[in-house]
């Protein structure tokens, strides 16, 4: 990420709303080629459940005013699988970049690359992670990165075809400093309120915090996530 073409964006105290506009907005210089690749970091000052915007996932009014009573947003988007929550203790990182159109592009290969480079950074902190789902945990996915088989990491990927260009979203929710507790109650009670089985469980996560005796500052994991993706 040396040249003009790429970009570093960090959001340290940002909303959700704004971080996704500033999302969509990197999209489209990728898409046009005024960017080649990008990488935005952010985390939210408010706790916010993220839903994918499907009628499968309804934020009834009953769910709104429960979710308030705990100082909890509702935000909709797009993409996405199940509902995300997003607390100031969530770093998010999304690598976005070009990728010619007429190459075949492998999800798995793409997940194994984005994975890999965030090993480094979780390497660079002296903590080995694993990839693969994670029973019990929020947003479940196979290529959840956990250490001693709870998620620390959930990841994502989307593939935006144009007529000479893709771009690669590559999407990770890195668990730092949080009540793994209060993270997956919004989950749980959006489940109840859709009649929905799954319960998820606070220890199926972990998150840095639990993991090192001291959190490094905020400036510093970002750092250490940039140089893990200049690097590799």
């Amino acid at each position: 990420m040396t040249t003009s073409k790429n970009r570093i964006i960090q959001f340290k105290n940002t909303s959700v709303e704004r971080a996704f506009e500033k999302e969509a907005e990197l999209i489209k210089k990728v898409q046009t080629g005024d960017l080649n690749q990008c990488l935005l970091l952010w985390r939210t000052t408010t706790p916010t459940l993220v839903l994918p915007a499907s009628q499968k996932w309804k934020a009834t009014p009953e769910l709104t005013a429960q979710l308030d009573l705990h100082n909890w947003h509702i935000v909709s988007r797009r993409t996405g699988g199940a509902p995300v929550p997003q607390v100031q203790g969530v770093i998010n990182l999304t690598h976005m970049y070009v990728w010619d159109a007429d190459r075949h592009y492998a999800i798995q290969e793409g997940y194994s690359r984005f994975c890999g480079t965030l090993e480094h950074f979780f390497n660079a902190l002296g903590l080995t992670t694993e990839n693969h789902a994670t029973p019990h945990s929020y947003c479940d996915g196979d290529y959840n990165m956990n250490i001693n088989g709870q998620k620390i990491v959930g990841t994502a990927q989307r593939v935006i075809t144009g007529k000479e260009r893709k771009v690669i979203l590559a999407q990770a929710c890195i668990l730092v400093d949080v009540s793994l507790e209060q993270l997956v109650h919004p989950v749980n009670l959006f489940n109840q309120f859709n009649q929905m089985n799954d319960r998820i469980k606070a220890d199926a996560h972990t998150c840095i915090a639990d993991q090192l005796e001291t959190v490094p500052a905020i400036d510093t994991l970002y750092r250490g996530l940039i140089q893990a993706f200049v690097q590799n």
